[in-house]
């Protein structure tokens, strides 16, 4: 009888010569851990065809994947308010995002046009999905319907799809070229962002969870005014929340401010940018909304660089935890308050070799009237998105029990409060398409937000988690 594991001389040759081919293309690059994407070091980059080039398009993409281990114990799997890494000892696949893309010249001399469209699935497309209502009604709390641009194209609590961008660019060549996005887009605002790739730290800060917008749906164009100074200005819609996250279907007539400006020293290595929204929140809701996202960038050396960045945004006339314990209390009758926050990252990082860095992050973040932290964020972005009759997902029961009611109605959150976060990392670069990012994070509240109990009650006010990813790009 033939050994099953004893290959015949055909099937012996044709392995060979596999790995032949293999061989030759490792051999045809100048180091596979060189390239910038995993198809280039294999040898199969679709960006190298005739077609693409002849067309200046480009074709991309990302795998993150990460782990997060949580030092104190929680009842309903949730690393408190902590998102994008939120799960407590399970493993996510945060994003597998793709992107088709063709870039635009920028400059005086010539019209040219482009645009990009993305693709992303996994665990993080909850939270960069376009909702356009929050889960319910500022003034009344009740659910309420939310967008319908990528809502409906999963309907998974944990794994969803996000289009995150789908817009055109224009170069109008007037001066020195204006750069016009229309569409949907990802913001402008704040440091920190969605993209895993674009990132030192593979945890979110609390500023970019709950304090700035995710995405835009509207135009908005940029402006070179001189080697220093560039400037920004546009106008967002499709959002009950003054120009944030915006859709295609509801809000539409409620259009928001979007715009800032930017300066650059001559050498490059000192920026401040000033970034900021103002709009109604509806169509029927003249009440403003607002932020503003001031971030300073500095390079001490070509190695030690430093960021610190501060946001301040405002919503008026909402329902608020505050108000709604101020009316428990026989304080007031309306639980309605104009609500603030804010709140200060700093950066530091060193880059060791030309493939290890380390850096640390501090953060204090003020949601001054309970109105911002829903407690976890994936609970609370995941009702009301089917027509807002309801809870899109079984809340009361599952591990989401006890953030928001079974009907999707606003439940108390908790109280304003100070959240801090002290977040340590490291970024190894093992190939320019793959990084490793191992961190640990200290985070502690004024309030018993962390280690929650069955019944979503939270027993602590510090928590130690530690998280690690790996994201290889295409």
């Amino acid at each position: 009888m033939r050994n099953n594991t004893t290959l015949t001389k055909p099937y012996t040759r044709a392995y060979l010569a596999g790995l032949l081919v293999i061989c030759s293309t490792a051999a045809s690059a100048d180091n596979w851990t060189e390239a910038s994407g995993l198809l280039g070091a294999a040898g199969i980059d679709p960006n190298e065809s005739k077609f693409m080039k002849d067309h200046n398009l480009k074709f991309g993409g990302w795998l993150e994947t990460s782990v997060s281990v949580n030092a104190n114990s929680t009842h309903n799997g949730f690393n408190g308010p902590v998102t994008f890494q939120d799960r407590d000892s399970q493993f996510q696949m945060n994003q597998l995002n793709f992107y088709l893309q063709k870039a635009i010249t920028v400059g005086g001399d010539s019209f040219d046009w482009g645009g990009r469209v993305d693709f992303m699935y996994g665990s993080d497309a909850i939270f960069t999905q376009a909702y356009g209502n929050p889960a319910y009604n500022p003034l009344t709390g009740t659910a309420a319907p939310r967008g319908n641009w990528d809502l409906h194209l999963s309907g998974d609590q944990n794994y969803g799809i996000a289009l995150p961008n789908a817009y055109a660019e224009f170069n109008l060549p007037v001066g020195s070229g204006i750069d016009l996005k229309v569409g949907h887009f990802y913001t402008p605002l704040g440091y920190e962002v969605v993209t895993s790739p674009d990132n030192f730290m593979v945890s979110k800060p609390y500023t970019m969870q709950y304090g700035e917008p995710f995405t835009h749906t509207g135009a908005y164009g940029t402006y070179s005014l001189n080697s220093n100074w560039s400037v920004m200005a546009g106008a967002v819609t499709g959002s009950a929340t003054g120009g944030w996250d915006g859709n295609f279907d509801r809000n539409l007539g409620t259009w928001s401010w979007l715009g800032g400006g930017t300066w650059t020293s001559d050498d490059a290595g000192t920026s401040l940018n000033l970034t900021t929204t103002l709009g109604r929140q509806a169509d029927n809701n003249n009440n403003l909304w607002g932020i503003y996202s001031l971030v300073g960038k500095h390079n001490f050396t070509d190695k030690l660089h430093f960021v610190i960045q501060h946001d301040h945004g405002f919503a008026e006339k909402v329902i608020t935890a505050n108000g709604i314990n101020a009316v428990a209390a026989g304080m007031t009758t309306s639980n309605i308050q104009n609500a603030e926050w804010y709140g200060i990252n700093s950066y530091l990082i060193y880059d060791a070799t030309d493939k290890l860095s380390a850096g640390v992050r501090a953060e204090w973040f003020r949601d001054n009237n309970g109105y911002r932290v829903n407690g976890a964020g994936r609970c609370v972005a995941g009702v009301n998105t089917y027509g807002g009759n309801g809870a899109a997902y079984n809340v009361t029961g599952s591990s989401c029990n006890g953030w928001m009611s079974s009907t999707g109605n606003f439940s108390a959150p908790t109280p304003g409060t100070n959240y801090y976060e002290l977040t340590v990392g490291l970024n190894y670069k093992a190939a320019k398409w793959l990084s490793l990012r191992p961190n640990m994070r200290l985070d502690y509240s004024d309030q018993k937000v962390f280690g929650v109990d069955a019944n979503g009650v939270g027993n602590n006010r510090t928590q130690f988690l530690f998280s690690a990813d790996a994201v290889v790009t295409f």
